[in-house]
C-alpha cells in the first residue's frame, strides 16, 4: 500500500470510529432508536441531536476519503485494514467513552486482528 494511499485509509477509519462513537452517543441522548411505527418522530429527534448529527457527517466524510483510496489502492488489502483498524478503535472508544466492558477473549481477538493487519499488508 502506498504512503498516500495509508494516510487517506488512516483518515478514513478515524471518521469512520469517531462517527461511530458520536453516533451512538446521539442516539442515547436522543432516547434510542426502534424501528416501529414511530419511527418518523425518532429520525426527528435525531436530526436536532448535535452528536448525532456530527457523527453523520463524520461518516460522510469518512466516504469520501474511502472512495479515494479505493481509487488507487487494492480493495482486498484496503478492506481488512479499514475494518480491521476500525473494529479495534471503536472497541476501545466504546469502553473509554460508554464504560462498556472488555473480556479478556475480546482483547485477544484484537491481538490477532492487529497481526492480520501486518500480515495483509506485508502480502
Amino acid at each position: 500500500m502506498s504512503t498516500r494511499g495509508l494516510i487517506l485509509l488512516l483518515a478514513a477509519c478515524l471518521c469512520t470510529v469517531s462517527g461511530n462513537l458520536l453516533l451512538r452517543a446521539g442516539v442515547v441522548a436522543a432516547g434510542g432508536f426502534r424501528l416501529s411505527s414511530g419511527a418518523t418522530s425518532q429520525l426527528l429527534k435525531l436530526a436536532y441531536q448535535p452528536k448525532f448529527v456530527s457523527g453523520f457527517i463524520l461518516y460522510g466524510l469518512a466516504s469520501l476519503f474511502w472512495f479515494s483510496v479505493i481509487s488507487m489502492e487494492n480493495l482486498s488489502t484496503a478492506y481488512p485494514v479499514l475494518v480491521s483498524i476500525s473494529f479495534v478503535l471503536v472497541t476501545f472508544g466504546s469502553v473509554f467513552f460508554f464504560g462498556e466492558s472488555i473480556s479478556p477473549q475480546k482483547l485477544i481477538g484484537m491481538a490477532v486482528i492487529l497481526a492480520g493487519i501486518v500480515v495483509v499488508l506485508r502480502g
